[in-house]
Formats: structure tokens, sequence, C-alpha cells
């Protein structure tokens, strides 16, 4: 048994195919094929049941669980060997909600390239639960999330900003000349929301329905700047971190604070739990602490 037959078995496991298995790898089907029968004989199990559908067996379940953990340990080896060899290059996969943007986060990404110049820095734009998903899975290293859980289950995380929501409506609206806005005084309007992939999404859900009321969305967006366009058409009313709201006002529309509410936009970094963290990542965990305010 090594490493790579174990590499193999995962990749099948997880397509339940060794066509797709081979695809994936690239290698040829028949190799991946003779490293599973050799893994099964050494064993003394069979991993597979290979009927018209592939399907892992009792056995092979346990051995893929044993699997991971000797592939995680593996690649947490070389990445530490790569560390000590190399110690200023590297690349960190970071996974960044649309609603968060530049306002947040273009600072923080020049210094850190301005003082790590060989470090690549991959940028991926999705919602908040897709990225706890792909820190989980393995394919981001660290990722910006919303409202930060309070069960941290296979996280650790850092908690950097806290950032109220505000209320933003078009000059005709008649809210606009409002000093502040009772979110109870939202109730019936059309509201411009989050995507349901959003954590913004279901905590503005829980809140209105903690007022006694739920909320008439029209409409659902990743994009912010697609959210206040909406806005300053008048289909709707929109809830946005007041430093977005305050910086990407257009003359027709105006930004309201809400009061008594405990809405916000909590900014956090999170990464996996009892994974290695190439040095490059653990420098970027330590500058965003010093440097969001």
């Amino acid at each position: 048994m090594d490493i790579r037959h174990l590499e193999y078995f995962s990749e099948v496991a997880r397509h339940l195919s060794f066509t797709k298995a081979a695809a994936t790898l690239h290698v040829s089907q028949p190799s991946i094929s003779k490293a599973i029968k050799q893994l099964e004989e050494e064993l003394g199990v069979s991993l597979f049941y290979r009927s018209k559908e592939l399907e892992l067996t009792d056995a092979g379940k346990a051995v893929l669980i044993n699997t991971k953990s000797v592939l995680q340990a593996f690649n947490n080896l070389t990445s530490e060997l790569t560390d000590i060899m190399d110690l200023k290059k590297g690349e960190i996969r970071i996974g960044i909600p649309p609603i968060i943007g530049a306002a947040f986060f273009s600072k923080l990404i020049s210094q850190f390239k301005e003082t790590y110049a060989h470090v690549d820095l991959s940028l991926n734009e999705v919602g908040s639960k897709s990225i706890k998903q792909g820190v989980e899975e393995g394919s981001l290293d660290i990722g910006l999330v919303c409202n930060l859980p309070d069960n941290k289950g296979n996280f650790e995380m850092v908690r950097l900003i806290n950032d109220p929501l505000m209320l933003i409506v078009h000059t005709d609206h008649p809210l606009a000349m409002e000093n502040e806005v009772e979110l109870t005084a939202l109730k019936g309007q059309p509201f411009i929301l989050y995507r349901h992939d959003f954590t913004l999404h279901d905590r503005i859900l829980e809140e209105c329905s903690r007022n006694g009321f739920t909320p008439n969305v029209v409409c659902q967006s990743s994009q912010k700047d697609f959210m206040i366009e909406m806005v300053e058409a008048k289909l709707g009313v929109a809830l946005l971190p007041s430093k977005i709201a305050n910086s990407h006002l257009h003359p027709e529309i105006r930004a309201i604070p809400l009061a008594n509410s405990n809405l916000s936009l909590e900014l956090g970094l999170l990464w996996k739990t009892n994974k290695y963290l190439p040095f490059a990542v653990r420098e970027f965990i330590e500058m965003s602490k010093g440097f969001l305010p």
C-alpha cells in the first residue's frame, strides 16, 4: 500500500465511478482499477459493490473515513516541508462574500501583497454558507464570513468587524425624511434582499419575524451594486452595512439608521481546526487581526 493507492480509492469513492476518478486524476482507468484491487487484497476486504452502480461496502466506508485522515496528515506534512524550504512563497485561497467587496477588504489585500509580493492570493467571491463548506472541504484555506456561528464546530475563527445595517430608500420614499426608522415600519414594504445562501438573509428574516412580520421580498441578489440600483429604480427598500450604505449612495438614495435594531454585518475570519496552516496563511490571519478596525 502507498499513498497513491489511498488517493485513487478516495477519488473513486467521491465520484462512485472509476471513469470519473480517472479523468479527475489524469490516470488511466486500468491503473486505478489495479490499484483498488491491490488495496482490497492487502486489506482482505471488498471496498465496493460492483453492480450497475458502484457503491461502497461497509468496509469501504470505514476505510474511507481513515483514508481522509491519512491523506490530510500527508498533505499537512508536505505543506510544512514546503514552508521550511521556502518560507515566503505560496498561495492563499480566500473566500469573500460579494456583499463585502472592496469596502472592507482592498486595503488589507494591498498591504499584504506589498509585504509578501511572491504569495499568490486566489480570491473566490461566494456566499458565507458556501465559504464555510469550502473551508471544511479544503478548497479554501480561509474565508471571510458574515455573522460567525456561535458553535465553532470544526472551525477556528476571529471576529473582526461589527457594522450595523442601515435602511436605504429612494429620496421619494415616504420614509426618506426620517432620522431613524424602526424595523416594524418596514412591514409591507417591498424588500430587496440578500440571496438565500447569505447568512444576512436568514438574520434579516429572523429579526423581522421577531418584530411580528414577514418581509415582502420582491428581489434577491448577491451583488450590493445591483441591490442599490433596484432601490434607485424605486422597486423596493434594502438593508446594507453602514460602511457600504454611506460610501455607495447615489443622489436619489438616502441611508437611514435603524432604531433599536440588533441587525449588523458581523465580519470574521474562519479556518479549519486541526489543519496545518502554511506560513503565508498564518501571516495573513495575523495581519488581518491588526489591520481591520
